[in-house]
């Protein structure tokens, strides 16, 4: 039996849920089962033998779908291999560069394996009067500028971890989960 693998990502206009869902193809290319939920639809990690999460940014911020999920299942997560995404720096390069202001302290909860920052994806036309104001007065560029061929690198790291932490536990392949401590 394939080792599960949650991916949920909060998205406010699909951008992020599509960066998710190229995560989950390729952990499943690698012979993984990975399923994509959003983070309003996961209740607890039964099933589920690592988890990948992540949100798109705003001002600085995870949006609040990931950030609560990470708390409400803290306990679950610090238990699994976990790995962490942000999504939302636009430009080239892209802006902010530095950390979203939450992801620390979600990173450090969760023991997560890692976390990184993808640029994202700015369509005015999908964006309401608020967030046209703010991108307006920042001058944020519109644009894709999801960085493809990055998240696939980095799925792909996470997939040999996965294969190879499977294939060192013998309780993985019964559908057991890591045992706590383990990381």
């Amino acid at each position: 039996m394939s080792m599960r693998v949650l991916v949920s990502a909060a998205s406010r206009h699909g951008s992020t849920a599509e960066v998710a869902t190229e995560i989950a193809s390729v952990l499943a290319g690698a012979g993984l089962d990975a399923g994509v939920a959003s983070p309003d639809d996961v209740h607890s990690l039964d099933g589920w033998d690592a988890a990948v999460i992540g949100s798109a940014i705003y001002v600085g911020h995870w949006l609040a779908p990931a950030r609560d999920l990470v708390e409400r299942l803290a306990p679950e997560l610090a238990v699994r291999p976990v790995w962490l995404f942000s999504s939302g720096p636009v430009g080239d390069p892209p802006a902010p560069d530095e950390e979203p202001e939450d992801v620390v302290a979600l990173v450090e909860l969760v023991h997560a394996r890692g976390h990184q920052v993808f640029a994202g994806r700015i369509d005015r036309k999908e964006l309401g009067l608020g967030e046209k104001v703010i991108t307006a007065a920042l001058r944020v560029p519109e644009g894709d500028f999801r960085p493809w061929t990055d998240v696939r690198t980095w799925a792909e790291g996470i997939a040999r971890d996965l294969v190879s932490a499977q294939g060192a536990d013998p309780g993985a392949e019964a559908g057991e989960g890591p045992q706590e401590g383990t990381s």
